[in-house]
């Protein structure tokens, strides 16, 4: 599909962003390879290409993102939620570790890609205190920037967020949802873009 839109007479080129609501580095992805396939026509194509992830699998596509910067064609943001192993497994099972994390920006950095950290989601109770010190690990491994998300509880998600937090961290959950709805105006939602 992705080749048939580069193909299109109509189609000019522009910077596709990878994986803006879910990690391109899902578990199956090592089955498929679905992703790696589209960085080859991305290559083929000389196309841009931005790619979020927080899985350590992306290092799989080393050559390709290589190539890709080899002509400045691929930017890469890493997720880094917390610097807290224990908190990442908790708000983040079944995702690559926090030192897996800082290993892949080390790594695409030393390979001279293009690596920023997205510091996402923050929240406010939870790993807000963490932001400076997550800056300056990824900063320490060659992080070019940082970007960060303060938490959105946009729709069914905020009624979802708030009983998990109630089954998971009942000490807490008042703590933290008071102090999201301080940051978005007294909602515990954002409508903004």
């Amino acid at each position: 599909l992705l080749e048939t839109a580069f193909q299109k007479k109509s189609w000019q080129a522009a910077p596709v962003m990878f994986a803006g609501n879910t990690d391109v580095y899902q578990p199956a992805e090592r089955q498929f390879g679905i992703t790696r396939a589209c960085l080859e026509v991305f290559w083929k194509y000389r196309n841009p290409v931005s790619v979020i992830t927080k899985n350590s699998l992306i290092l799989r596509d080393l050559d390709l993102l290589k190539q890709l910067a080899s002509e400045q064609l691929v930017h890469v943001a890493v997720s880094i939620t917390t610097l807290n192993e224990e908190l990442r497994q908790f708000l983040e099972p079944r995702t690559a570790t926090v030192a897996q994390r800082l290993k892949t920006v080390e790594i695409l950095a030393a390979n001279d890609i293009p690596v920023f950290a997205m510091l996402a989601p923050i929240i406010p109770g939870l790993n807000e205190h963490e932001i400076l010190g997550m800056a300056k690990a990824v900063a320490d491994r060659g992080a070019l920037g940082i970007g960060y998300t303060l938490v959105r509880l946009n729709g069914d998600i905020g009624p979802i967020f708030e009983d998990w937090l109630r089954k998971t961290m009942p000490d807490r959950a008042d703590k933290v949802l008071n102090k999201i709805r301080e940051a978005h105006g007294g909602n515990l939602h954002d409508h903004r873009p």
